[in-house]
């Protein structure tokens, strides 16, 4: 009975934080989230609302162009993440003379802020003096002098591509892992019968790895969905907002228009599609297991 009390006791002061720092902060911003608050006008929550809030981002312009902007945005960087990912951990499976200064030059970008890399990446595109923008237009000198930022579509390219560079170590060393439980013997045997290597990535390595494909994949989408200090420090959802995604409009809602209500609501049309989007992986995978020990 002692040692149950002193388990319980012990783990009165995690619960204490979890619930001041996680539950109650989600409860009250669902709250909110049927209340009208504009904090221009008042400084506590007003009356309740009902369902209004959600009504209006159905309808709202601002909403639908974040929600198609991150729909973009999250599924090309995913795609071009998992292929990076996949592609580099074939490639670092097999040690050689260089296999740890490579591993260890690979997670640098990784090790990197969000919001540096967004910062870093300004300057380096920036037509004037930026090094990337000033060695593509040295090869390319159609590009010399080209706003890369300014641009809707080079602008969206280069978030993805901040993005990527990001998180394709993290998701290249999951892979890794993911194939060093591939069995050797398996592909040893493929390579006696004659098969090409690409074969034998495509029909015995890759059938293999969908378990782990699809966990990088959840932890990549629901990543991007998040997206918002690159968005802040690199285009600011500009030019105009076909940058703007939806955790930046989330943002701009709440803390530049003030419409705390607005925002509630709009935080938890995002957290139901990464609740969405989790099931379905979450599904997949377990569909993906009952196959494998069928």
């Amino acid at each position: 009975m002692k040692d149950r009390t002193l388990s319980y006791s012990v783990l009165i002061p995690a619960f204490v934080i979890v619930l001041a720092t996680t539950i109650y902060p989600l409860a009250y911003s669902f709250v909110t989230s049927f209340r009208e608050w504009d904090l221009t006008k008042q400084r506590r929550p007003g009356s309740f609302v009902g369902f209004e809030n959600y009504i209006h981002a159905a309808s709202e312009g601002g909403f639908q162009n974040s929600l198609w902007v991150t729909f973009v945005f999250v599924v090309t960087s995913v795609i071009l993440t998992l292929v990076l990912a996949m592609s580099l951990a074939l490639l670092l499976r097999r040690k050689g003379r260089m296999h740890t200064f490579t591993r260890v030059i690979l997670i640098l970008p990784f090790a990197m802020s969000p919001a540096l890399i967004g910062v870093s990446y300004r300057f380096m595109f920036n037509p004037e003096f930026g090094v990337l923008a000033k060695g593509l237009g040295a090869v390319f000198p159609a590009l010399q002098g080209t706003p890369w930022l300014a641009d809707p579509n080079l602008a969206m390219a280069i978030l993805v591509l901040t993005d990527v560079w990001h998180w394709t170590p993290y998701m290249t060393f999951m892979c890794l892992g993911g194939l060093a439980s591939v069995p050797s013997e398996t592909e040893e045997a493929a390579r006696i019968d004659g098969a090409s290597s690409l074969r034998i990535i495509f029909g015995i390595i890759l059938p293999q790895m969908r378990g782990v494909i699809l966990v990088v994949a959840v932890l990549k989408t629901i990543f991007a969905l998040k997206m918002f200090d690159q968005v802040v420090t690199l285009t600011g959802g500009g030019p105009g907002t076909s940058t703007e995604t939806l955790a930046f409009f989330i943002f701009n809602v709440g803390f530049k228009w003030y419409d705390m209500g607005y925002a509630s609501a709009l935080a938890w049309i995002l957290t139901a599609i990464m609740m969405i989007i989790s099931i379905w992986y979450v599904r997949m995978l377990l569909s993906e297991r009952k196959m494998a020990t069928a």
